[in-house]
Formats: C-alpha cells, structure tokens, sequence
C-alpha cells in the first residue's frame, strides 16, 4: 500500500535519538530548549515553547491568552477536531468560520460578516484560530487587521505548515497573531514523534504556556509568592498540566529540521508531477496562492460529482493507493451537533469534504510509486463513469 504520507528517518536521526539515550538527561534537559530557539530563529519568533503535541500547544496557547468559560473562540471546519476542541477544553464555546471555496482555509469574507454580526449582539470571539491547511497560509494580513479592529487574539494553528511563508515571510513570526502552532506529528513535515511547540513575540505569553506545560511549577523566584527555601525549592502558581516534550523528540525534531527545506522542495517536484499529470482529468486541483509558498503537508483533490466520492476512494484503495480524506467538518462530529450544529451550517466545508480525497504525498514518494497513484487514479476515474448512480 502506498500511504498517503509517511515520515522519512535517516541515520543522522537515529543517531540523534541514541546520542540522548546514551546522555544524562532522557527529559528536561538541553536539548529541548535548543530545538525551540532554533525554530523560533528560523521563523523569525522571538520565543518558542515545546509541549508533547499541537494538541497541547493549542490548549496552553488558549490559556495563556485567558481563554475562559462564557468567552468565545472561531476556527475552521476544515481541521482535525483539535483546533476547536481546545477551546472547549478552556469552557469556552466554540463557533465556526466558512471555508474558502478556492484556498480550503478560513474565509476572510465570510469572517468578516460574521464578525459585523456578532459586533450587533454582543457576541464577539475572544480567540480566532486561522488554520493553514495543507499547508497554505490563510490570508493573515486581513485576519490582524480584524483582529485589530474588534479585539481578539489570533492562534495561528500552523500544524500543516513549518517551513511555508506568507509574503515572503517565514509562518509563524506572529507578524499578524499572538502565538502560532506547529505540530510534529509522524506524517508532517519533520517529526518528533508527537510533538508540537508554539511560537510567540510576546515573553509573558511565552512565560505563562512554559509554566502550563509543566503542572503550574515555576523555580523563577521572581514570579514566587513566597520566599524562596533552597535551590531544590519550585512552587505551583497555576494549574498546569504534563505536557512536556522529551530530549528524545527534541533530538529527532533537530535532526529532522536539518533536511526541513529539502523536504519542502520535493514535496514541491511531486505536487508540480501531479499539477501536470492531472490536470486533463475531472478533477479540481488545489491552488496554490501567489506570494505565498505551501509547505505542501497534503495534495487534496476534488472529484466532480459528490456522490461518486466514495466509490473512487475504494477503487484505489483495493489498488493499494492508500488515499485518504482531510477533513470531516468539525462541525458535523456527533459531539458537535449536540451544540445544534447541522449539514448546512457551513456549506463551502461540506462540498469540500463530500468531494476530497488527498493524494500520497512525501519525500520519499517515488517516481514509480507516483505514477501508479496517477494511473490508478484515471482508471479509477474512467470506472467511476461508467457506473450507474
């Protein structure tokens, strides 16, 4: 089966992980603040605080920035649950913003209508979170002017998009928001494992998910309510949570982010590769937007007829293309609808999602490997319309 994404570890990596295993310190120790400085210099940040997961990333961003019940928080359907869930997580409630049809990232229109609305009600978002699909910044200049004009805080959820820029800009030097979040994960762009690590200008931000990651525990006497008794002395000042990032995923992460642009630039010649090869089939490519570079985490495409999605899906996976969907609209989950969410809420999110199938893409993608995903999928196409509904 040719998988949709898969992580590419080299023997510098394993390298990096046994050097740790071999040292004193397994956790806290110094590799993890080196891994966050360097990815806080590559993206122009001036602070970046590592946890085990953009999950966890997402929640103390939440926190830091004072998220609490009866606040609001706005993001996009087309995510994985995480980038709402985090918001419930703080006892906020959460609302959605529509998809653009042609970038598949939050709608700048359809945010600021929203916005004009909830401005006459009274019920303006604390927290808005853009999420850089597959990889493709979402319009943030737009999205911090907004912000600017009603009073809310942006987390950009940049989980898809470490190495992609806007304007020519690294994502994540927080130019247009408070905190951006990477993740990881085994099939993003470079791994950790699990892992994620936020970014941030603003040291207070940067202090307070630092001390959410770790129980609430502070050993900085400046910030103690009490005197310190010793240098074993720490206090709890807050309550925090376990969500610490080990040297183990700090080591690989460092390796990984060695090979960072390399890694961009083939998943580049692969989505150029299928840019051509597809482009004389029934099918609606994903765009790539000038002035920005996608770090090309995902190549979804869209099939023309809805109802013809899911028998093209199985045609390819019985070739043993291992093709796969991102994303069943947040607001669709059965945990969701009880909030009375339903299919029509944010209608450019569900034709997304009812027509999408993400196509294998990754480094290690071999040319062989790629021109079978694109036979398989005109055969699997060509049988599609041979079919009777």
């Amino acid at each position: 089966m040719i998988p949709y994404g898969r992580q590419d570890i080299s023997q510098a990596d394993i390298d990096a992980v046994i050097s740790v295993l071999q040292s004193d310190f397994l956790t806290q120790g110094p590799i993890v603040p080196l891994f966050e400085t360097t990815i806080a210099k590559y993206c122009r940040a001036k602070h970046g605080v590592a946890v085990n997961s953009a999950t966890s990333a997402l929640h103390v961003a939440c926190r830091a920035l004072g998220l609490k019940h009866g606040d609001r928080l706005w993001t996009s359907p087309n995510s994985f649950v995480a980038s709402a869930n985090c918001g419930r997580y703080c006892g906020a409630t959460v609302d959605f913003v529509d998809i653009d049809p042609g970038t598949y990232n939050m709608s700048v229109e359809c945010l600021k209508k929203k916005l004009e609305k909830a401005e006459k009600e009274g019920g303006l978002p604390k927290i808005v979170i853009p999420v850089h699909f597959a990889g493709q910044p979402c319009e943030m200049a737009t999205i911090g002017a907004l912000a600017e004009q009603y009073g809310f805080s942006v987390i950009e959820d940049a989980s898809h998009a470490i190495g992609a820029k806007y304007r020519g800009e690294p994502v994540g030097n927080n130019k247009y928001s408070d905190i951006t979040v990477f993740s990881f994960h085994a099939v993003k762009i470079i791994t950790t494992g699990e892992g994620g690590l936020a970014t941030t200008n603003d040291p207070h931000l940067a202090e307070a998910m630092r001390q959410l990651r770790s129980h609430g525990i502070t050993r900085d006497v400046n910030c103690m309510h009490d005197r310190s008794e010793g240098s074993w002395y720490y206090e709890q000042i807050s309550l925090g949570f376990n969500y610490r990032m080990t040297e183990l995923q700090a080591a690989l992460g460092l390796s990984q982010f060695s090979r960072l642009t390399e890694f961009i630039n083939v998943r580049h010649v692969i989505a150029e590769k299928y840019d051509v090869a597809l482009s004389s089939m029934p099918l609606e490519l994903p765009q790539r937007i000038d002035g920005c570079r996608s770090s090309l985490h995902l190549y979804p495409i869209q099939v023309a007829r809805p109802e013809k999605r899911r028998r093209v899906f199985n045609i390819l996976r019985d070739a043993g293309v291992g093709v796969n969907v991102h994303y069943i609209p947040i607001h669709l989950q059965p945990d969701y609808k009880k909030f009375g969410f339903r299919r029509g809420s944010f209608p450019n999110a569900e034709l997304y999602y009812d027509r999408a199938i993400s196509l294998p893409i990754y480094p290690t993608l071999g040319s062989i490997e790629q021109d079978q995903v694109i036979s398989e999928l005109g055969v699997a196409l060509e049988a599609n319309e041979q079919l009777v509904d």
